[in-house]
Parts: structure tokens; C-alpha cells; sequence
């Protein structure tokens, strides 16, 4: 048998045990070295130390430090409030408010579970509060909190861009167009359930035009913030690197504004960056030299040659990696599957002529979508905690909800100028 199956074989046994991905990662590299003997057990910290040296890296703590820190702000409930007064009123109601707030959310914070734990917290207690089943309301949370890291900023856009060696800001452009649909694709499904009578939806009075304003200018400030950010990537004021720090400056100067942001919560909003990071950062290193092992054993070409003989269409060749991505988030978290992924399927990407900023967007929803499923899935997990659930009864909730996700994903593979459109209308 040789050192790579091995090595394979040990990280799939990890995982089964539940041992942490990185660690698995690591170890199953390290058993590699001991086995092969070609190469020092020492080639792995010198695959990960510069592995890091990446200045596009430097987005993925200021992104997470702005979200956090606005999460902190009392950003989450001025656009919950404002989302309320807007679409309350749809049959469906606070399920609709929960995915227009979650689509204005997901411009601020770059990271799913941001969403999820901090304003999905305030929009389940008030969907249960309404008279919302405390499994839907937490379903309908996870579903949208997804769309997060699609539109931007996202974190794991950054580090397939700096994967795959594409523009930041093409793979950020990128993700508004189907981050958008994905959140209509949600409301019409609710819509669809509340009007069968699927779900039980209170209805709300519809909000007055002061009401309304007022809920805008008290949650504008917050809503600048994404504004600005997709204007800086649509002007090229400024790299993703340089705007996560801009909006890290914004989120202090809003703190201040609101008066909210004590020194104790500035001190948790630094400690959880410190953490995330950490652990995201982690994932990357020791994927540098697993990913290494796996190049030097050729087997990209193999996986390329291997499906080349099946098809070379390109839709088919996407479909087939889709459903290996599919299959592959159902059981590992986003950042480890691109790290493993990416370098195995890219020179097949390149090989068929699909576009790698397209391919992106198509792996991003793909291993996002893999977070709300068992049995592994980290948004769930969040979601039992946080509505008080088991995980059988928000499962059934969340059934209908992949409806939409999975045909939104079919759509972005189909029609490629949905996630290229606007990348292209700004290189021009």
C-alpha cells in the first residue's frame, strides 16, 4: 500500500472519529513522512510558515473584526428593525424579515456563523415571540445566514482567491448577484409555505411610511456600511484588504456613535477575532503541506485524466465536482475542503475551460450549503443551541429550505454570466 492511500485513509478514519479536521490534516501528512522516508518530517513546518506569507490574507481578520465588532454595536437589531418595517407585512412575515436582514447583514460580516449566532440570536427570539415554531424560526436563521459569506465581504472567498491565484475583488463581485437570488429564493418558498398553510405565519400590520423612515435614518449608519464597501470594489477605491480595515475603522467610529460600545465588549469583539482567526488560520497552514503531499504524488493529473475520460463537457465535468463538493460539505467544514479541493480539481477547471472566478462562486455555495447539513453541519449545531431545538425536529424544518439552495446552485452551474456579469462589467 502505498504512503499516499495511507495517508488518505488515516484522514478519512480521523474525521470518522471525529478528530478536528486541521489535526487530521496534520497528522495524516505527518504519517506520510514516516512511512515515505524520501523527505524530513521537518518539510512540513517549512511548508506552513510560508504558506501564510500572503498579503490577501490580511483581509480575513479585518473582515471578522468588523463583523464582530459591529456585531457589538447593536448593529443587528436597528437592521432587524428596519427589515421588519419593510417586508413585516408579506405573508410570512418575520421569516421574511429574518432573510432581508440576514441579506443586509451578510455586507457587514464575512462569516456564516457571525450571522447565525449574532443576529440569528434576535431574530429567533422574536420569531418565537411572534408565534413562529421554534424549529422553523431556527431553520429559516440557518438557511439565510448562508448567504453571508456570498455576498461580500466573505472569508472564504478570500482564500480560494488566494488558492486559485484570482482577484479578491472579481470573486467579491461575484457573489452579490446569487447571494441576492438566493436570498428571493428563500422569501418565495416562505411565501409559498405561509400561503399552503405549510407554516404558521402571523400576520403583521402593515408599517407606516414615517414608521418606516424613521427605522431607516436609526439604522442608516449601519447600512452604509455595505453600501460603501461594494462601492469601494465597484470603483477600485481600495483593495478587500484595505476596506476591511476602513470598515474596522467605521465599526469603532459607529460604537461611538451609538454609545454601545464599552470597553468590555471591545475586548470580546478582539478576543472572538483572535479565536476565528486562529482556528481559520490553522486549517490554512496545515493544508499547505497536505495539499503539497498530494501534488507531489501527481494525483491532480490522475483526478484530471480520470474524469477527462468521461466527459470533457464542461457542465458535466462541474456537475460531477459539484456533487463531490456536495458530499464532501456534508461531513467537513468550508475552509478544509478548499484547501484539499482546490489544488486537486483546478488544472482539471483549466484543462475544460471553466471560468475560475465562476468555478469560485459554484465551490463557495456548494461547501456553504454543506454547513446546514448533517452530519456535520456547524450552522445547525448553532441553531439547536441557540433556538432550543433538537436536531431531528429543525432537520424536518430545514427540508423544504434546501429546495431553493440546491436550484439556485443547479442555476449558477447552468449560467455562468450570473456569477461573471458583474466582474466583467467592471473589468471593462
Amino acid at each position: 500500500m502505498s504512503p499516499l492511500v495511507v495517508m488518505l485513509i488515516l484522514f478519512a478514519l480521523l474525521l470518522v472519529l471525529e478528530v478536528p479536521v486541521a489535526f487530521a490534516m496534520l497528522a495524516s501528512s505527518v504519517a506520510y513522512m514516516l512511512i515515505d522516508g524520501l523527505f524530513p518530517v521537518t518539510i512540513i513546518i517549512q511548508r506552513m510558515a510560508p504558506g501564510l506569507e500572503s498579503f490577501p490574507f490580511l483581509a480575513i481578520p479585518t473582515f471578522i473584526l468588523a463583523g464582530n465588532l459591529l456585531n457589538q454595536t447593536g448593529v443587528a437589531e436597528r437592521i432587524f428593525g428596519f427589515a421588519l418595517s419593510l417586508v413585516g407585512h408579506i405573508r410570512g412575515s418575520l421569516a421574511h424579515v429574518n432573510i432581508m436582514a440576514s441579506i443586509i447583514f451578510a455586507g457587514i460580516s464575512g462569516v456564516a456563523a457571525a450571522d447565525a449566532a449574532g443576529l440569528g440570536a434576535i431574530e429567533v427570539r422574536a420569531m418565537k415571540k411572534a408565534g413562529f415554531s421554534a424549529e422553523f424560526s431556527a431553520a429559516i436563521t440557518a438557511a439565510s445566514s448562508i448567504i453571508g459569506p456570498i455576498i461580500p465581504p466573505s472569508v472564504i472567498m478570500v482564500v480560494y482567491a488566494v488558492m486559485a491565484q484570482v482577484s479578491i475583488s472579481d470573486m467579491f463581485l461575484a457573489g452579490i448577484i446569487p447571494g441576492l437570488l438566493m436570498g428571493a429564493a428563500l422569501m418565495i418558498t416562505v411565501y409559498i409555505l405561509a400561503v399552503t398553510g405549510r407554516i404558521e405565519a402571523p400576520l403583521r400590520k402593515r408599517a407606516e411610511v414615517p414608521d418606516i423612515g424613521r427605522a431607516f435614518l436609526r439604522a442608516l449608519p449601519a447600512l452604509a456600511a455595505p453600501v460603501l464597501l461594494v462601492s469601494g470594489l465597484l470603483f477600485g477605491v481600495a483593495t478587500p484588504t484595505e476596506l476591511g480595515a476602513l470598515t474596522c475603522l467605521y465599526a469603532l467610529l459607529l460604537g461611538l456613535l451609538y454609545r454601545t460600545l464599552s470597553w468590555r465588549r471591545l475586548q470580546f469583539a478582539l478576543r472572538e477575532t483572535v479565536v476565528s482567526c486562529g482556528m481559520i488560520l490553522f486549517m490554512i497552514a496545515v493544508g499547505i503541506p497536505f495539499g503539497w503531499i498530494i501534488a507531489v504524488n501527481n494525483l491532480p493529473a490522475i483526478l484530471t485524466d480520470s474524469i477527462l475520460a468521461l466527459s470533457s463537457d464542461p457542465l458535466t465535468v462541474l456537475l460531477i465536482i459539484s456533487a463531490g463538493l456536495f458530499v464532501a460539505g456534508m461531513v467537513m467544514e468550508p475552509t478544509p475542503i478548499l484547501l484539499i479541493a482546490v489544488p486537486m480539481v483546478y488544472p482539471l477547471i483549466q484543462a475544460v475551460g471553466i471560468d475560475p472566478i465562476h468555478f469560485g462562486v459554484v465551490v463557495v455555495v456548494n461547501v456553504v450549503i454543506g454547513i446546514t447539513t448533517p452530519p456535520v453541519g456547524m450552522i445547525l449545531f448553532i441553531m439547536m443551541d441557540v433556538a432550543q431545538v433538537s436536531m431531528s425536529r429543525l432537520l424536518v424544518a430545514m427540508m423544504p429550505l434546501y429546495i431553493p439552495l440546491l436550484i439556485l446552485l443547479g442555476l449558477l452551474i447552468v449560467f455562468p454570466a450570473l456569477t461573471t456579469f458583474l466582474p466583467n462589467l467592471v473589468g471593462q
